[in-house]
C-alpha cells in the first residue's frame, strides 16, 4: 500500500525535473527514502528544499550516507521542527518511512486544494476586474456620448420642449396678492403683533387663528422678509419660507413615509438610491422641518394635522433636530457613507421658527403644541375692509369700476381673497364684452396681452351679478338693522368660529285662562336656549310681578339656527317683556349676554366676533355683559358699545322709551 501512495504522489509532478539523492549500494530503504526526497523537491523544488534544511539545521543530514540521518532531516524539514530529535534506529525506519510518507501526502493534498481555491480567487478576481474595467468604459462612453434616443422618448422630449414654449401671464391671484405689509387690509393689530414677536433676537413659535382669506399666510411670508434687513434679526438674508398644508400631511404608523419629519428608504422595499441600495445602506431622507432649517415652517391648515403628528412636531421643536432610525443601518460597515452616518447617529437640524394657521377653534390644536406658540387672532373683515380690497385690485388691474361695483362685492363676501375672485370673474367678463374695447382693438388668437395693451377695461353691476348668478352666489348679510322700533322683536348675537352674526329673535303673547298659559318655542334652537326662556320667563315675574303662564306665549329664532349657549338669554328676556308690556324695542341695537334667575347680565364669549357680525348687519348700539368690556376695545368698528351689570341697565338701551317697573307691577 506504501509503494501504491508513493506512486500515486509521483505520478502526480510528471513531467518536471527529478533531483534525486541516493547512496551507494541501495537498499530497499534507500529507495524508499530516495523517492520521498524525489517528491519533497517536485513539491517544494531544489532551491526552496535546500534553503528550508539550512533553516532546520537538517543540511548536513540530508548529505549523508546514513539513511537514519537523512530520515531526521527530512522529518525536520516536513514538520519545519529544527529540534527534533535523536537519529532514529535501523530498526524505526520503516515506521518513521511510514509516517513521514503521510505527513508528505497530507501536505500534497493540502497543497492541492490550495491551488484549487487559489485558481478560483484568481478567476473571480479577473473576472470582477473585468466587469468593473467594462462599467468604467461603459460610463465614459455615457459622458462622452450620450445614447441614442428611441423614438418614443424623443417624441416625449420634443412634447416636453414644446410645453416649456407654452407661457401664460402670471395669474390674476399673483398679481393681486400684497407686496407689503400696508397692502393688507384689516390686520392691522394682527400683523403688528405677528411683526414683533419675528423681529425679536429671540422670535416665537406661532399660531395664527382666523378665518379664511384674510391673509395670514400672506402676512406670515411679507413679515419675515421685513425682518430679514434687520440688524438683530436671527433670520439670514436667504432665510428659507417653507409652506405646507396641514390637511395634506398625514401620519404613517410603519414610518416608511414622512413628508413632514423625514423617512428612512431601506435597501430593499423602498429602494434607496443604486449605490446605497447595492451595499445594503438604508438612505435617510430629511422633510420638510430641515428644508426650514433657519426659516420659517408654515404649515397651513395646522388644526387639520393628525395628532399624533403633532406630537412628533412638538418633539423636532423641543431638540431642533430631526432623528432617524432603521433596522437596516450597521455604525460598524464601511461602506456607509459619512453623510449617512451623520444623519443616523446626529440627526439632522431642524432649527426653524413653526407658524401654523387655522381656521379652526383653538381646542383642535395640541395642548402642548399650543403651549409653545404664542397665538394671535386675525380679525373678521368688515364690508368697508372689502370695499378697500377691491378698490385697491381694480387699481393694480387697470380697470374702471362702475360707481357701486366694490359695495356690491361686499354684500357677496367677507373674505378678501372671494372679492378678488370676484373681481377677476368680472374682469374676464368685460373683456369679452366688445363694447369696452375700442372699435380698432381686436384680439389675436395665440398672442400674448399685457395689461397696457389692453384699453378701455370697465367692470359694471351687470358683470358682477352675472358671477354671482353662474356662482351661486347669495348675499352674505343684508342689512337687518333700521330705525324703526318694534314690539317683541330682538337682535341677539352668535358667533360660529371666528365669525360673528346677529339673531333674530321675535315673541308674541296672547292672554290665556290665568295660570293655565302655555309656552311654546322653537325646538331646533337648542335646549340651552330653551333654558335661557325658562330664566327669562323669572326674571320677568320677578321685574314685572306678571306671570308667564297668565299667557299663551310663543318666542321664536327666525331661521331655526341651534343656539350653542346662554347667551341668548338677556335678548330673549327682552323680547318676553315688550310682548307682555307692549313697550318697543330699537331695531338698531344688538345685545348678547346670559341673563341670572336674579336679572344679572352674565359674561359671554366671542364678544369680539360678535361685534363684526352687529356690524355687517347695520347695528349701532351694541349691548355686552360688563365683566366682557375689557375683551373689546372702546367704539370697536364704531360701534356705540354699553357694557351693563343688569337686565334693567340693558333695558335703557334696548328700549325706545324708558320702563316703569313699578307701574307694571301695579
Amino acid at each position: 500500500m506504501f509503494k501504491k501512495l508513493i506512486g500515486a504522489i509521483k505520478r502526480t509532478f510528471t513531467g518536471k525535473k527529478q533531483i534525486v539523492i541516493q547512496p551507494r549500494n541501495e537498499t530497499e530503504i534507500d529507495r524508499e527514502i530516495s523517492a520521498l526526497y524525489e517528491i519533497v523537491i517536485d513539491a517544494m523544488g531544489s532551491d526552496r528544499l535546500v534553503l528550508q534544511a539550512g533553516k532546520m539545521d537538517a543540511l548536513r543530514l540530508m548529505r549523508s550516507a546514513n539513511p537514519c540521518e537523512r530520515v531526521l532531516a527530512l522529518r525536520r524539514i516536513l514538520e519545519e521542527n529544527p529540534t527534533i530529535s535523536p537519529v532514529p534506529k535501523e530498526s524505526e525506519l520503516p515506521a518513521e518511512i511510514a509516517k513521514l510518507s503521510e505527513l508528505l501526502a497530507d501536505i500534497i493534498a493540502r497543497r492541492q486544494v490550495e491551488d484549487k481555491i487559489d485558481k478560483k480567487v484568481n478567476e473571480k478576481l479577473e473576472h470582477d476586474h473585468q466587469e468593473y474595467v467594462k462599467d468604467i468604459r461603459l460610463q465614459i462612453l455615457k459622458e462622452e456620448k450620450p445614447a441614442d434616443e428611441t423614438p418614443h422618448d424623443a417624441k416625449k422630449r420634443e412634447e416636453i420642449e414644446r410645453m416649456e414654449e407654452v407661457k401664460l401671464t402670471q395669474s390674476v391671484m399673483e398679481l393681486l396678492r400684497p407686496k407689503t405689509l400696508d397692502e393688507i387690509v384689516g390686520q392691522e393689530r394682527a400683523v403688528k403683533s405677528l411683526r414683533a414677536k419675528l423681529a425679536s433676537p429671540y422670535p416665537q413659535h406661532l399660531i395664527l387663528y382666523g378665518p379664511p382669506g384674510v391673509g395670514k399666510t400672506t402676512a406670515a411670508r411679507l413679515v419675515l422678509e421685513s425682518v430679514k434687513n434687520l440688524e438683530y434679526s436671527p433670520f439670514e438674508k436667504d432665510a428659507p419660507f417653507i409652506e405646507t398644508d396641514g390637511t395634506t400631511l398625514r401620519w404613517d404608523p410603519r414610518d416608511m413615509t414622512n413628508p413632514l419629519l423625514g423617512s428612512v428608504h431601506d435597501p430593499i422595499y423602498q429602494g434607496a438610491q443604486k449605490s446605497l441600495a447595492e451595499s445594503g445602506v438604508p438612505e435617510p431622507k430629511p422633510g420638510l422641518v430641515t428644508d426650514a432649517h433657519g426659516g420659517i415652517l408654515f404649515i397651513d391648515e395646522i388644526g387639520e394635522m393628525d395628532t399624533m403628528l403633532q406630537n412628533k412636531l412638538l418633539k423636532v421643536l423641543e431638540d431642533k433636530r430631526a432623528y432617524f432610525e432603521s433596522a437596516y443601518y450597521d455604525p460598524t460597515d464601511e461602506r456607509v457613507p459619512k453623510y449617512v452616518k451623520m444623519l443616523f447617529e446626529n440627526g439632522a437640524p431642524a432649527d426653524f421658527v413653526l407658524i401654523g394657521a387655522t381656521t379652526r377653534d383653538a381646542s383642535s390644536i395640541n395642548p402642548a403644541l399650543r403651549s409653545r406658540c404664542a397665538e394671535i387672532y386675525f380679525e373678521p373683515l368688515t364690508p368697508a375692509h372689502i370695499i378697500e380690497i377691491v378698490k385697491n385690485a381694480a387699481a393694480k388691474l387697470e380697470v374702471d369700476l362702475e360707481d357701486g361695483i366694490a359695495e356690491t362685492i361686499s354684500e357677496y363676501t367677507i373674505e378678501g381673497r372671494k372679492a378678488i375672485n370676484i373681481l377677476a370673474d368680472a374682469y374676464s367678463l368685460a373683456l369679452e364684452d366688445d363694447t369696452e374695447y375700442d372699435d380698432d382693438f381686436k384680439f389675436e388668437v395665440g398672442k400674448s396681452y399685457n395689461l397696457a395693451d389692453i384699453p378701455n377695461v370697465k367692470i359694471r353691476k351687470n358683470h358682477i351679478y352675472e358671477v354671482a348668478q353662474v356662482s351661486r352666489l347669495f348675499q352674505y348679510v343684508t342689512k337687518k338693522a333700521s330705525s324703526q322700533s318694534t314690539v317683541g322683536h330682538i337682535f341677539g348675537l352668535g358667533v360660529s368660529g371666528f365669525i360673528g352674526s346677529v339673531i333674530e329673535i321675535e315673541a308674541v303673547v296672547f292672554p290665556a285662562e290665568k295660570g293655565k298659559g302655555t309656552i311654546r318655542f322653537n325646538e331646533t334652537a337648542g335646549s340651552m336656549a330653551k333654558d335661557s326662556v325658562f330664566n327669562a320667563a323669572s326674571v320677568l315675574r320677578k321685574v314685572t310681578g306678571k306671570d308667564i303662564h297668565d299667557f299663551d306665549v310663543h318666542i321664536n329664532v327666525i331661521g331655526g339656527g341651534n343656539i350653542d349657549g346662554p347667551s341668548a338669554g338677556t335678548a330673549i328676556l327682552s323680547a318676553l317683556i315688550s310682548a307682555v308690556t307692549g313697550k318697543k324695542i330699537r331695531q338698531d341695537v344688538a345685545v348678547t349676554g346670559e341673563i341670572s334667575l336674579q336679572g344679572k347680565v352674565r359674561p359671554v364669549g366671542g364678544v369680539f366676533e360678535k361685534a363684526y357680525g352687529a356690524k355687517q348687519a347695520g347695528i349701532k348700539v351694541l349691548v355686552i355683559p360688563k365683566e366682557n368690556a375689557k375683551d373689546i376695545p372702546p367704539n370697536h368698528l364704531g360701534l356705540e358699545i354699553h357694557a351693563v351689570e343688569t337686565a334693567e341697565d340693558a333695558f335703557k338701551y334696548i328700549f325706545d322709551e324708558e320702563i316703569n317697573f313699578t307701574d307694571e307691577k301695579v
